[in-house]
Protein backbone atom coordinates (compact mmCIF):
# COMPACT_ATOMS: atom_id res chain seq x y z
CA UNK A 1 0.00 0.00 0.00
CA UNK A 2 1.27 3.25 -1.38
CA UNK A 3 1.63 5.95 1.78
CA UNK A 4 1.29 9.33 0.84
CA UNK A 5 2.30 12.08 3.66
CA UNK A 6 0.41 15.44 3.78
CA UNK A 7 -1.84 17.37 1.82
CA UNK A 8 -0.15 20.52 -0.35
CA UNK A 9 1.38 19.59 -3.37
CA UNK A 10 0.49 16.25 -2.05
CA UNK A 11 -2.41 16.74 -3.68
CA UNK A 12 -0.91 15.93 -7.17
CA UNK A 13 0.34 13.27 -5.79
CA UNK A 14 -3.07 11.73 -4.73
CA UNK A 15 -4.80 12.78 -8.13
CA UNK A 16 -2.37 10.54 -10.10
CA UNK A 17 -3.04 7.69 -7.81
CA UNK A 18 -6.37 7.74 -8.56
CA UNK A 19 -6.11 8.51 -12.28
CA UNK A 20 -3.93 5.59 -12.63
CA UNK A 21 -6.37 3.50 -10.02
CA UNK A 22 -3.98 3.00 -7.52
CA UNK A 23 -4.54 1.82 -3.88
CA UNK A 24 -2.91 4.50 -1.17
CA UNK A 25 -3.25 5.87 1.83
CA UNK A 26 -3.04 9.70 2.92
CA UNK A 27 -1.81 10.42 5.80
CA UNK A 28 -2.51 14.02 7.07
CA UNK A 29 0.61 15.95 8.21
CA UNK A 30 -0.14 19.37 10.13
CA UNK A 31 2.25 21.99 9.11
CA UNK A 32 1.16 24.51 11.40
CA UNK A 33 1.09 22.46 14.56
CA UNK A 34 4.76 21.76 13.87
CA UNK A 35 6.51 18.19 12.51
CA UNK A 36 8.59 18.60 15.27
CA UNK A 37 5.67 17.27 17.26
CA UNK A 38 5.44 14.43 14.34
CA UNK A 39 7.91 11.83 14.86
CA UNK A 40 6.46 9.30 12.28
CA UNK A 41 6.59 11.62 9.82
CA UNK A 42 9.86 13.08 10.50
CA UNK A 43 11.06 9.77 10.25
CA UNK A 44 10.06 9.50 6.77
CA UNK A 45 10.96 12.66 6.03
CA UNK A 46 13.78 14.81 8.35
CA UNK A 47 13.51 18.17 6.32
CA UNK A 48 10.05 18.36 7.17
CA UNK A 49 7.93 19.32 4.00
CA UNK A 50 5.51 17.38 2.41
CA UNK A 51 4.83 15.99 0.11
CA UNK A 52 6.41 12.47 1.10
CA UNK A 53 5.58 8.84 0.03
CA UNK A 54 6.15 5.28 1.40
CA UNK A 55 5.81 2.13 -1.30
CA UNK A 56 7.13 -0.72 0.46
CA UNK A 57 10.79 -0.30 1.00
CA UNK A 58 10.70 2.85 -1.01
CA UNK A 59 10.75 6.57 0.77
CA UNK A 60 10.38 9.48 -1.24
CA UNK A 61 10.21 13.28 -1.44
CA UNK A 62 9.18 16.05 -4.26
CA UNK A 63 5.86 15.98 -5.99
CA UNK A 64 7.18 15.68 -9.62
CA UNK A 65 10.00 13.03 -8.60
CA UNK A 66 7.34 11.39 -6.75
CA UNK A 67 5.00 11.36 -9.54
CA UNK A 68 7.61 10.04 -12.43
CA UNK A 69 8.46 7.39 -9.77
CA UNK A 70 4.99 6.17 -9.45
CA UNK A 71 4.14 6.07 -13.36
CA UNK A 72 7.44 4.37 -13.87
CA UNK A 73 7.34 1.75 -11.23
CA UNK A 74 3.54 1.24 -11.47
CA UNK A 75 2.67 2.12 -14.89
CA UNK A 76 2.68 2.08 -18.61
CA UNK A 77 -0.05 4.92 -18.28
CA UNK A 78 -0.99 7.01 -21.13
CA UNK A 79 -0.67 10.19 -18.19
CA UNK A 80 3.30 9.60 -19.15
CA UNK A 81 3.89 9.77 -22.91
CA UNK A 82 6.74 7.28 -24.11
CA UNK A 83 9.56 8.89 -24.98
CA UNK A 84 9.36 8.30 -28.75
CA UNK A 85 5.57 9.75 -28.57
CA UNK A 86 5.62 13.01 -30.05
CA UNK A 87 4.00 14.35 -26.93
CA UNK A 88 6.65 13.44 -25.11
CA UNK A 89 8.81 16.71 -24.95
CA UNK A 90 6.15 18.87 -24.39
CA UNK A 91 5.02 16.50 -21.49
CA UNK A 92 8.26 17.21 -19.99
CA UNK A 93 8.39 20.18 -20.28
CA UNK A 94 5.38 21.19 -18.74
CA UNK A 95 5.39 18.28 -16.27
CA UNK A 96 8.46 20.09 -14.89
CA UNK A 97 7.08 24.01 -15.36
CA UNK A 98 4.12 23.44 -13.16
CA UNK A 99 6.38 23.34 -10.02
CA UNK A 100 9.63 25.12 -11.37
CA UNK A 101 8.17 27.91 -13.02
CA UNK A 102 3.96 28.20 -11.44
CA UNK A 103 4.15 26.51 -8.04
CA UNK A 104 7.47 27.61 -6.59
CA UNK A 105 7.25 30.59 -7.79
CA UNK A 106 3.90 31.57 -6.31
CA UNK A 107 5.18 29.85 -2.96
CA UNK A 108 7.43 33.02 -2.67
CA UNK A 109 4.77 35.72 -3.77
CA UNK A 110 2.69 33.91 -1.25
CA UNK A 111 4.84 34.49 1.55
CA UNK A 112 5.48 38.19 0.59
CA UNK A 113 1.81 38.81 -0.10
CA UNK A 114 0.40 36.93 3.11
CA UNK A 115 3.37 36.71 5.79
CA UNK A 116 5.96 39.46 4.76
CA UNK A 117 6.29 42.73 6.84
CA UNK A 118 3.87 45.39 4.99
CA UNK A 119 7.13 47.24 3.59
CA UNK A 120 8.46 43.99 2.15
CA UNK A 121 5.56 42.79 0.21
CA UNK A 122 6.96 44.42 -2.93
CA UNK A 123 10.38 43.97 -2.55
CA UNK A 124 12.45 42.81 -5.11
CA UNK A 125 12.39 39.42 -4.73
CA UNK A 126 8.66 39.10 -4.49
CA UNK A 127 8.64 41.06 -8.28
CA UNK A 128 10.93 38.76 -9.45
CA UNK A 129 8.67 35.62 -8.57
CA UNK A 130 5.87 37.29 -10.07
CA UNK A 131 7.80 38.05 -13.73
CA UNK A 132 9.02 34.30 -13.62
CA UNK A 133 5.39 32.82 -12.46
CA UNK A 134 4.38 35.66 -15.40
CA UNK A 135 6.62 34.33 -17.90
CA UNK A 136 5.78 30.78 -17.33
CA UNK A 137 2.04 31.04 -17.17
CA UNK A 138 3.08 32.50 -20.90
CA UNK A 139 4.45 29.46 -22.36
CA UNK A 140 0.91 27.89 -20.99
CA UNK A 141 -1.25 30.14 -22.66
CA UNK A 142 0.56 30.03 -26.01
CA UNK A 143 0.56 26.10 -25.77
CA UNK A 144 -3.36 26.41 -25.11
CA UNK A 145 -4.14 28.17 -28.00
CA UNK A 146 -2.77 25.43 -30.04
CA UNK A 147 -3.91 22.04 -27.95
CA UNK A 148 -6.89 21.08 -25.55
CA UNK A 149 -4.44 20.17 -22.93
CA UNK A 150 -0.44 21.21 -22.55
CA UNK A 151 0.96 17.75 -23.99
CA UNK A 152 -1.15 17.98 -27.10
CA UNK A 153 -5.00 16.24 -27.43
CA UNK A 154 -4.71 14.14 -24.76
CA UNK A 155 -4.65 14.83 -20.63
CA UNK A 156 -1.58 13.77 -18.99
CA UNK A 157 0.44 13.89 -15.77
CA UNK A 158 1.59 17.42 -17.02
CA UNK A 159 -1.73 18.77 -16.32
CA UNK A 160 -1.97 17.54 -13.41
CA UNK A 161 1.39 19.29 -12.71
CA UNK A 162 0.14 22.74 -14.36
CA UNK A 163 -3.11 22.80 -12.80
CA UNK A 164 -2.36 22.74 -9.07
CA UNK A 165 -0.17 25.44 -9.59
CA UNK A 166 -2.67 27.73 -10.96
CA UNK A 167 -5.10 26.71 -8.53
CA UNK A 168 -2.78 27.43 -6.19
CA UNK A 169 -1.69 30.68 -7.26
CA UNK A 170 -5.10 31.61 -7.97
CA UNK A 171 -6.25 31.04 -4.02
CA UNK A 172 -3.25 32.09 -2.32
CA UNK A 173 -1.75 35.07 -4.30
CA UNK A 174 -4.81 36.23 -6.12
CA UNK A 175 -3.98 35.73 -9.23
CA UNK A 176 -6.32 36.06 -12.62
CA UNK A 177 -6.26 34.45 -15.71
CA UNK A 178 -7.92 34.90 -18.96
CA UNK A 179 -10.82 32.76 -20.51
CA UNK A 180 -8.53 30.24 -22.37
CA UNK A 181 -7.00 29.36 -19.11
CA UNK A 182 -10.39 29.41 -17.16
CA UNK A 183 -12.02 26.93 -20.05
CA UNK A 184 -8.64 25.08 -19.17
CA UNK A 185 -9.06 25.08 -15.64
CA UNK A 186 -12.45 23.95 -15.88
CA UNK A 187 -12.23 21.16 -18.49
CA UNK A 188 -9.92 19.40 -16.46
CA UNK A 189 -11.68 19.48 -13.26
CA UNK A 190 -14.47 17.62 -15.08
CA UNK A 191 -12.17 14.37 -14.40
CA UNK A 192 -13.28 11.89 -12.27
CA UNK A 193 -10.03 11.52 -10.58
CA UNK A 194 -10.04 15.14 -10.10
CA UNK A 195 -13.45 14.29 -7.97
CA UNK A 196 -11.43 11.47 -6.37
CA UNK A 197 -8.83 13.36 -5.48
CA UNK A 198 -10.71 16.14 -4.05
CA UNK A 199 -12.66 13.56 -1.63
CA UNK A 200 -9.79 12.32 -0.01
CA UNK A 201 -8.13 15.63 0.12
CA UNK A 202 -10.29 17.68 2.39
CA UNK A 203 -8.17 20.53 3.43
CA UNK A 204 -7.62 21.15 -0.21
CA UNK A 205 -11.42 20.88 -1.02
CA UNK A 206 -12.40 23.13 0.69
CA UNK A 207 -10.48 25.70 -0.90
CA UNK A 208 -9.74 24.57 -4.69
CA UNK A 209 -13.06 24.00 -6.27
CA UNK A 210 -14.23 27.68 -5.06
CA UNK A 211 -10.81 28.48 -6.73
CA UNK A 212 -11.43 27.67 -10.35
CA UNK A 213 -14.44 30.31 -11.56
Amino acid sequence: MITVFGEGRGFRVVWLLEEMGLPYRLRPVDLLAGVQNDPEFLEINPAGFIPAIRDDDVVMVESIAIMEYLMARHGPTPLAPASADAAFPLYQQFLHLGEAGLAASAYFISGARNIAPESERNNWSARQAMYVFESRLGLVTRQLERTPYLAGAAFTAADISVVYALLMARRNCGIAYGGLEEAYIARVMTRRGFDQAMEACQATGSWAPSASG
